[in-house]
């Protein structure tokens, strides 16, 4: 992470860096997946990172409906995520057999993902660029 976490600038940059990576790590489990579409007993992996990080950023808001502890030995019902602390997660899907070789790749899938995965990168490095060039006009102009 390149920019603090104390503004909400430096936030949001954060999470699109964090967001970059977490598609170039899918971007080389879907190359690894296709490459392996043809090796027996070979299960697709699958990476999760988005929903983690909703999950994390959700939990930052305020309750509609707090609720009251009336006891310190309670279980809170909200508890915040540290969004820092969220990464991509790789599973492994050994639940599904999609030929007769035990393979579970589905290269149409696999092609659909990598196209998915390309633009959602473009996306975060288009926004991560216009961030930085925000933050060259901001500094050149002090």
């Amino acid at each position: 992470m390149i920019f603090g976490t104390d503004n909400v600038y430096g936030k949001k940059m954060n999470i699109v860096e964090m967001g970059i990576d977490a598609s170039i790590k899918r971007g080389r489990v879907i190359a690894d997946n296709i490459a392996n579409a043809d090796t027996p007993f070979f299960k697709r992996s699958e990476v999760s990172f988005e929903a983690q990080m909703r999950r994390a950023l959700n939990s930052e808001k305020k309750p509609k409906y707090p609720a009251v502890m009336t006891n310190e030995r309670h279980i809170p019902f909200e508890s915040v995520i540290d969004y820092r602390t969220v990464k991509p997660q790789i599973s492994v899907e050994y639940d599904s057999i999609y030929r007769n070789d035990k393979n579970n790749v589905d290269i149409d899938k696999e092609a659909v993902d990598a196209s998915k995965n390309a633009l959602h990168y473009n996306a975060l490095m288009e926004i991560y660029s216009r961030n930085i060039r925000i933050l060259d006009i901001a500094m050149r102009a002090t």
